[in-house]
């Protein structure tokens, strides 16, 4: 007989036949029966094991957690057991037994510490909380690559091992690559940039990224998922525009394919308006002076100037028109005045999700952007060689997802909505 999912019992006829596997979540012994809550990706259900059909109750009683089950019997969709359906047990098989103690409790009502978590991740993701943590993630990614594919974009492939630094400076990983020194990638945008000028459009990535930044903080991971897009005659405001209604698109899905992840999580997230509003660098900086925070021109907005200018949202928005000095080499300078650049960071609240703005495309300017910089274009010539046969001009961005997840679910830690992270300090499992 084909296996049933527990979450598809409620719709199949009482009485009916079934066959359903699983963990063993919680066993219950009387003198003449025993109690089994069955877990499966779905949902729980109990089966109820009688004497009369299972002589062995001893071997069923004495069954460890999370040992994993087939369990065979009639539907009982009239129970009043907590799972609201039962299964009258007329078949039994142990595919697998746990060991025991179990190095991180399923259903105990202590939380364990997060270190302890993360070391047994494959028990933690048993709790249907933190499973539904990533079948959300799996839903914003499908509807923001929906939404790209839906706008022409083509989905690409590029090198994380890669010989020159793409944003420039020292967060870099080396790596041992024959004779040869290279480094983990830090985004994939030289190579887009490049795609852009093969004549392919629209390009898009999903794949990790690698900072060797030695920050160890709720909000920041050394390897991430990065979601990278870039397209050809487009500036910064284009971009933007793509962006916004990426998310939009990828919160609708979530709220289509997961909503009982949702609940089960106890949240309501709403479809955020688009356009998002836009505030010039500028005004953050008088923002942050009204409130007595001083930001020098050409610097950073501070952790304590971004609480203020959140407080003016409650949701997304833009950030617009960064100086020169805090963009990478390939941003393109305004023309009206190039102190500040066409570039653009998308926030919620205080926190930044993404960064982006209109590229470079010209050669010439490009050189006199890495002398800026103070970077040796001769690293850099696979790139610029791009740029010399009809580069037209292109923007884009680079959305960290488990950023975007963390704010949508208001999560405590980054870590929380990735699988297996990787920080200063851990690289295992």
């Amino acid at each position: 007989m084909e296996r049933s999912l527990v979450g598809d019992l409620k719709s199949l006829p009482d009485g009916n036949s079934v066959v359903v596997k699983g963990w063993a979540q919680e066993i219950r012994s009387l003198k003449n029966l025993v109690f089994v809550v069955l877990r499966d990706s779905t949902g729980m259900v109990q089966a109820t094991f009688k004497r009369d059909n299972f002589p062995d109750m001893d071997m069923l009683s004495n069954l460890s957690r999370e040992s994993v089950i087939n369990v065979e019997g009639k539907l009982n969709l009239k129970s009043k057991s907590k799972t609201g359906v039962e299964i009258e047990a007329t078949g039994f098989t142990v595919l697998n037994v746990s060991e025991s103690p179990l190095p991180l409790g399923i259903i105990d009502p202590v939380e364990a510490d997060f270190e302890t978590r993360l070391n047994n991740r494959f028990l933690d993701l048993r709790k249907p909380a933190k499973a539904s943590i990533f079948r959300i993630k799996s839903s914003l990614i499908w509807g923001i690559r929906e939404y790209l594919h839906r706008q022409n974009f083509v989905e690409v492939q590029t090198p994380k091992i890669v010989a020159a630094a793409t944003e420039g400076g020292s967060d870099l990983f080396p790596v041992k690559y024959f004779e040869k020194e290279a480094y983990l990638n830090q985004s994939p945008q030289l190579y887009k940039e490049i795609l852009i000028s093969s004549g392919i459009d629209r390009v898009f990535e999903v794949g990790p990224a690698f900072r060797a930044e030695e920050h160890n903080t709720v909000r920041h991971l050394n390897e991430f998922t990065s979601v990278d897009i870039e397209m050809a005659f487009s500036d910064h405001n284009g971009a933007m525009t793509m962006l916004e209604n990426s998310v939009k698109n990828g919160i609708e899905s979530v709220l289509k394919a997961s909503s009982k992840d949702l609940e089960t999580l106890g949240l309501k997230i709403e479809i955020p308006k688009v356009p998002f509003p836009r505030i010039s660098y500028e005004e953050c900086r008088n923002i942050a002076s009204a409130n007595g925070v001083e930001i020098p021109f050409g610097e950073d907005l501070s952790v304590e100037a971004l609480k203020f200018i959140g407080e003016k949202f409650h949701d997304f928005y833009f950030i617009v028109d960064w100086p020169s000095s805090l963009r990478p080499f390939y941003t393109m300078p305004n023309e009206k005045d190039p102190r500040y650049t066409n570039s653009y960071d998308l926030q919620y609240r205080e926190k930044e999700i993404t960064s982006g703005a209109q590229r470079v495309h010209n050669p010439d300017i490009l050189k006199k952007r890495f002398i800026e910089k103070g970077l040796k274009a001769e690293n850099f010539e696979f790139y610029i060689k791009a740029f010399k046969y009809g580069m037209p001009p292109h923007a884009g961005w680079g959305l960290g997802l488990e950023r975007l997840l963390m704010i949508l679910l208001d999560l405590p830690n980054i870590r929380e909505g990735t699988l297996f992270p990787r920080d200063r300090t851990r690289i295992v499992p």
